[in-house]
């Protein structure tokens, strides 16, 4: 994978919540052992899943790819509810395997390693099978499994939540109008606002403290927008398949390709369409998810980039060609529509049959990694391989207090700069430090082996110390000691910002709760 960090961030999890640090913000190894304010800014759904299959006794290298797995599984099951939903059963199970087996889906697991990405297109189908589902039905239940599924993309994937979300705001204004129900209107802004409660550890940090590490590095050179345009050609028709990265022109050896049977039977779904229109009800949902589609091809295409100039956050994609997410899921939702309107179900089974041979023969090959390794937890977390994982991407999400990255990695324990100070005994946490120094001097000034980070505070002896020095080339906690023994203690409290945060999801799942709560007890009355 291009970003080999899956592993290491699932180790990074497993730490955290064996030493109680809940939810996980701060990373202890990461930043060449400096540690790093990972999943304050990453969003870190998948790892918590993965986390789960390692707590159950799976070692981390097979925590991933069951995290895999169950993403395949799971996005399959959401698209199938929603296809389900606009085209009946046969309509789903078309619409579900086209997603799975789209090219891009391939692309972001077994050539970019893009876990958010590819957990995030489990998201997708459910926020907007929710939406449809609740304006038809007015159901209670509906609301919650969109507050849930909005709660679920915020916390897999910003960049595409900010991709998706106005996708979801249009879907949810074009039903509205098409059923005639705008009083719903309340109720699902309530709902989008419940699930941003759910995600409100996660979502508030990375916007108001966004400020407190480097994020200029993400923007610029490789990583700037304007050097990853795909043209037509790639998407349509250039079926080639490689491991390489994206590069400047038409010439990347990564595959931006949407897939021969997603928009071939796409365009045969809008035909069909406008050929019934007098006699479908549906004919309106067909043409707005592919004009949902032609949209998101549009902002893969260089003609868009005016419209990327404008909007300062577009930015942040990096990649225009992730807008692909989108292109994936209108394409496979719109093949089931193929189907829909076969009305002999042998007929419709033949064609289902035949359009998922179709797409497995096609695509199948794409789903498989260019070479195996014989490796395990032991080998990954050892010698250059844990070298590298120190070391990876150590730009993303560097603190602002740190002039640039280090150079080696960071000592056992903390230095001295003035004075003459020893460490009889020094212990790392997961955003913990603590220790017994010695200072045979007048007085020391201690470096911890620790970028400073708002929230992190210091302990001698029990108590606080008011002032923390970070004016130094990687924005090292340090402090000045006095002749004696000290037992010093570091730690990584919560801000203003995040402690409102971890209440606003507590408050949403005391919530959810409640509605649940209060369900089963109006079932048992009535029963």
């Amino acid at each position: 994978m291009h970003d080999d960090m899956q592993a290491m961030r699932v180790l990074q999890i497993d730490k955290c919540i064996k030493d109680g640090q809940i939810p996980c913000r701060w990373v202890p190894d990461m930043g060449y052992g400096y540690g790093y304010p990972q999943f304050i800014y990453y969003s870190p759904l998948p790892y918590y899943v993965m986390e789960i299959f390692h707590l159950g006794g799976l070692q981390i290298v097979d925590s991933v790819k069951a995290g895999i797995i169950l993403g395949f599984i799971l996005s399959g099951l959401t698209m199938y509810l929603f296809g389900r939903s606009l085209w009946g059963n046969l309509g789903g199970v078309v619409s579900a395997i086209f997603y799975v087996f789209a090219p891009y889906h391939a692309s972001d697991i077994y050539t970019r390693g893009a876990m958010g990405e590819f957990w995030a297109l489990v998201f997708l189908p459910l926020i907007f099978w929710a939406i449809y589902e609740f304006i038809q039905t007015e159901k209670q239940k509906y609301i919650v499994f969109l507050a849930l599924s909005t709660g679920g993309l915020l916390i897999t994937h910003n960049i595409t939540s900010v991709a998706f979300f106005p996708m979801v705001g249009l879907w949810s204004l074009f039903l509205l109008i098409r059923y005639q129900k705008v009083w719903l209107w309340k109720r699902l802004l309530l709902s989008f606002l419940w699930g941003a409660g759910f995600a409100g550890f996660f979502l508030l940090p990375v916007i108001f403290e966004k400020r407190f590490v480097h994020v200029e590095t993400m923007i610029s050179g490789y990583f700037n927008y304007l050097a990853h345009f795909v043209s037509l050609k790639q998407l349509f028709f250039f079926s080639h398949w490689g491991y390489g990265s994206s590069e400047l022109g038409s010439y990347d050896d990564l595959s931006f390709f949407i897939g021969t049977m997603q928009w071939v039977f796409s365009v045969i779904a809008i035909v069909i369409a406008f050929i019934l229109r007098k006699k479908e009800k549906i004919f309106p949902i067909v043409v707005f998810l592919f004009l949902t589609g032609l949209a998101a091809t549009f902002m893969t295409h260089q003609r868009s980039s005016f419209i990327w100039s404008k909007i300062a956050i577009l930015s942040y994609f990096q990649f225009p060609w992730r807008f692909l997410t989108i292109i994936t899921f209108t394409t496979s939702i719109l093949s089931g529509y193929v189907v829909f309107n076969i009305k002999n179900k042998k007929t419709g089974v033949l064609l289902c049959t035949f359009m998922i041979c179709l797409v497995l023969l096609l695509n199948g090959l794409y789903f498989r990694p260019r070479e195996w390794y014989n490796i395990g937890d032991k080998e990954k977390f050892s010698g250059s391989l844990w070298e590298k994982e120190l070391t990876i991407s150590i730009y993303d999400y560097l603190p602002i207090y740190a002039k640039f990255p280090p150079d080696r990695q960071a000592p056992v324990k903390p230095t001295v700069t003035e004075g003459v100070a020893d460490f009889p005994s020094y212990t790392k946490g997961s955003n913990w430090q603590k220790g017994e120094v010695i200072v045979s001097s007048e007085k020391a000034k201690i470096v911890l082996p620790l970028y400073y980070f708002p929230g992190f505070k210091v302990w001698v002896d029990g108590r606080a110390i008011k002032t923390i020095d970070y004016n130094n080339d990687l924005g090292l906690i340090s402090f000045y000691l006095e002749n004696g023994s000290h037992e010093v203690y570091t730690k990584l409290l919560r801000t203003p910002v995040r402690i409102i945060g971890d209440c606003l999801s507590l408050a949403s799942i005391l919530l959810l709760f409640f509605v649940i709560f209060r369900k089963k007890l109006s079932f048992l009355r009535q029963t």
